[in-house]
């Protein structure tokens, strides 16, 4: 089963952000007060002081959603760009130069404030709670999202963190629309779905092709936490709609039908940090490929499974070319 996109670039819009990963117990949460598993805002300093009470040394490495989803599709020989702004500092150029040799199209900003940082605390189940200070990717804006962002790209893929900004993201919905790109949107965490939820409804309804979201993520959303239930849901928002299920696989909605998509692998996990990111690069670049949805989301999978065996979102090289490889994408 096949959903038409023209063959060409994916264009990824989000936060430039530099991950910071730690690992430590419940405790820790406990101590900080927030709900595991979800995201919140933070200010610098409130980073800089959990970073000081904590017993584990930090791995510090390029993330953020969309650059995470658009470094998967450069990795996997699709064309790839990356819309954002970072700041004019140290982490600033060495997330650039990381996009770019991963085979990313930077398209990036400037601002004075720093380059944006998110504190992922990694739990011993491999979840991730994530702490995260914009920084300059908080001051994009509106008037900066232009025909030249979307450029000939056949998908654009949007993370819901630009929903904390309005404006923005419907400047980048239009501009999207206007050039004739499928948009695809992953809903980033149910924090971010319950604060925007009202607004998001108006969004997915009117632009959204291709939505993407775990079961937090669909539960916040539909009000739905059985899961057929929730794809149910979902798939009157969207084209394609794709409810990610972690160890259980994933399930996709299309024209009427469910797909279940098996896990890859065993399960194990050592970190989930960017495992929606990786299957959404996966997915897209299959659709961008023309492949049938079956494949597209085994694909979703495989990417899904190798980031959970690495602490961060960047799979090895190898690995990557064992994906290609198995799939036998060029």
């Amino acid at each position: 089963m096949k959903f038409d996109v023209k063959d060409g670039s994916i264009a990824c819009i989000g936060s430039a952000l530099m991950d910071i990963l730690i690992k430590e117990d419940d405790a820790f949460l406990e101590r900080a007060g927030v709900e595991k598993g979800g995201m919140i805002l933070v200010e610098r300093e409130y980073i800089d002081r959990l970073l000081s009470e904590a017993g584990n040394e930090p791995v510090i490495v390029p993330g953020g959603s969309a650059c995470n989803a658009a470094i998967g599709i450069g990795m996997l020989g699709r064309k790839s760009r990356f819309v954002g702004k970072r700041g004019e500092d140290l982490m600033g150029e060495t997330f650039e130069k990381d996009l770019i040799r991963h085979h990313v199209d930077p398209l990036l900003y400037k601002s004075a404030a720093p380059t944006g940082r998110v504190l992922s605390v990694i739990t011993p189940d491999a979840q991730r709670t994530m702490f995260t200070h914009l920084g300059a990717a908080a001051e994009m804006l509106p008037e900066e999202i232009t025909n030249i962002c979307c450029g000939v790209s056949s998908i654009f893929h949007i993370e819901g963190y630009l929903l904390f900004n309005h404006d923005l993201m419907m400047a980048v919905l239009e501009a999207a629309s206007a050039m004739g790109a499928k948009i695809s949107l992953d809903l980033a965490s149910f924090n971010v779905v319950e604060e925007s939820r009202d607004f998001l409804h108006g969004v997915v309804m009117d632009y959204t092709d291709i939505l993407l979201a775990n079961e937090d993520e669909a539960r916040a959303f539909t009000g739905e936490g059985d899961e057929q239930n929730a794809i149910d849901a979902l798939s009157t928002y969207a084209d394609i709609a794709v409810l990610k299920l972690g160890a259980r696989g994933s399930l996709i909605a299309f024209d009427d039908d469910i797909i279940p998509i098996a896990p890859e692998g065993d399960g194990h996990a050592v970190d989930t940090t960017g495992a929606g990111d990786l299957w959404a690069a996966g997915f897209l670049s299959g659709l961008v490929k023309g492949f049938d949805l079956e494949k597209c989301g085994a694909i979703g999978s495989a990417c899904g499974y190798e980031v959970c065996q690495v602490i961060g979102a960047k799979i090895p090289d190898d690995r990557w070319e064992k994906i290609r490889t198995k799939f036998e994408i060029e």
